[in-house]
């Protein structure tokens, strides 16, 4: 039930921005909804925090290993959601 209430408010928020496309008069707006999604979705610092250039070497700890993943997939995703919702 939790899940199904979380998936409904993470759509409810990702449609505010399927509304609102970037278009180059409302950049402003764009930002502050990308940023209300993303913060809502705990993925707000890939905007505040570069991705390191190289992958952590196969013997450093898995915990640290596993954030650099989570942090490329995180951007990647974040960067695909900002393109979607750009005009062309």
């Amino acid at each position: 039930m939790i899940t199904m209430t979380t998936n409904t408010s993470n759509n409810i928020l990702r449609s505010i921005l399927d509304k609102e496309k970037l278009s180059g008069t409302n950049c402003l707006d764009w930002h502050r909804n990308m940023r209300i999604v993303l913060q809502h979705d705990r993925k707000l610092y890939v905007l505040e925090k570069p991705v390191r250039e190289e992958q952590p070497p196969s013997f450093a700890p898995k915990a640290e290993r596993d954030a650099y993943k989570k942090h490329v997939n995180d951007a990647n995703e974040t960067a695909c959601l900002m393109l979607a919702t750009m005009n062309s």
